[in-house]
């Protein structure tokens, strides 16, 4: 028995959802190049559940169905309104929310093919409701109804910001939920199948993943590279700050990735929206800042940004709240989650794996009085 620290490189499963070979992206067979540039991230979602793109009919079949389910159960929303909204990160009111989700839902325990489905639609529908909601409310406001006639990365901005979002917002939104949708088998993912490989619920499936996602070192990169922006303030301070870090031999967000050797392939779409969007946002600063400490790091280290370094100046121009930049990541990344538990139990095998003893060697109990 060989083992790895943080399971590196060990093939756990077998899938056929999304892959990573020679640091290419695809999600069933399509370069995430070609699904970001010309896909909606309905289209993607219908592609990591289904293993095929949607036709005209069926694609707007998923929309239909996930515009019908976007609502939260007034339970839900009374339970956000009753949470102590200054002290909690938004990540631990959709953990809790989205476990609540499943008691008022009939079918929470039906574990028939077509039942998951189903569960799958809602809670697709719901995660973008919730965080929106949430972070209406911590505001003094009241959350906003979903429109029917928006899709899922135009009714998120409406739902947050209260009002019609520009078109490039669309945009950029759609761009990120395409790109974070899915990324083989990372921590929440596979925090997801070993719950559902239990035969445990849809419904606890999300909520363990959205825990694993909650870690800063999983979904929350993005809020600590604009916490360094922020310290950063300007451009001309962005080098220094840099060298300072790494000669402290401290961790700067945003750069390297486990998988990945010669660069994340999806950063590069976050660069540009990053340009233009604090170019509209008369906010040039932020994408000029970024650009600065990416060119100054990788001076020094090779190690490309990835998806989360540009990721932040985006969801900022956007007007996001910090904190909720890994809330958004889950409102994307529970498309793929959802993939990967109904592949699950399409084939389930418990998930059982050994662990390398390297305690003391076989000893003989003394009695406390000897001791």
């Amino acid at each position: 028995m060989i083992a790895k620290q943080g399971l590196e490189g060990i093939v756990a499963t077998t899938s056929s959802i999304s892959s990573i070979i020679d640091d290419n992206l695809t999600y069933v067979g399509y370069n995430i190049d070609d699904l970001t540039e010309n896909a909606t991230f309905e289209e993607v979602i219908y592609l990591l559940w289904h293993l095929e793109l949607p036709t005209k009919e069926q694609l707007q079949e998923l929309k239909n169905q996930i515009a019908d389910n976007m609502e939260l159960p007034k339970e839900v929303i009374a339970t956000l309104k009753s949470m102590p909204t200054d002290k909690i990160h938004p990540m631990a009111a959709l953990r809790t929310a989205v476990s609540l989700l499943g008691l008022y839902d009939d079918e929470a325990d039906v574990m028939e093919k077509e039942a998951n489905y189903r569960k799958a639609i809602r809670l697709q529908a719901k995660m973008p409701t919730i965080v929106a909601a949430f972070s209406r409310i911590r505001k003094g406001l009241e959350p906003v109804a979903p429109r029917k006639d928006f899709d899922i990365a135009e009714n998120f901005l409406y739902m947050l910001n209260g009002k019609e979002p520009e078109k490039i917002e669309v945009e950029a939104m759609n761009k990120a939920l395409i790109l974070h949708a899915d990324h083989e088998l990372n921590a929440s993912t596979f925090t997801a199948r070993v719950c559902v490989a239990t035969l445990s619920d849809v419904y606890s499936g999300i909520t363990s993943a959205i825990g694993a996602l909650k870690g800063p070192l999983h979904g929350g990169a993005n809020e600590q590279v604009m916490k360094m922006l922020t310290e950063i303030g300007s451009v001309d301070k962005a080098e220094q700050y840099v060298l300072d870090k790494l000669s402290k031999k401290e961790k700067i967000m945003g750069f390297g990735h486990r998988v990945y050797r010669s660069g994340d392939p999806r950063a590069k779409h976050l660069k540009e929206m990053s340009r233009k969007l604090t170019e509209l946002t008369g906010e040039p600063e932020w994408y000029d800042i970024s650009v600065k400490v990416h060119e100054t790091f990788t001076s020094q280290k090779p190690l490309p940004p990835n998806v989360d370094f540009y990721s932040a100046s985006v969801y900022h121009s956007l007007g996001i709240d910090h904190d909720l930049f890994t809330p958004i990541f889950a409102v994307s990344r529970v498309s793929g989650w959802l993939a990967h538990i109904l592949e699950q139990y399409d084939n389930n095998r418990l998930i059982r794996p050994r662990a390398e003893y390297t305690g003391p060697s076989l000893r003989q109990y003394v009695p406390v009085d000897q001791r």
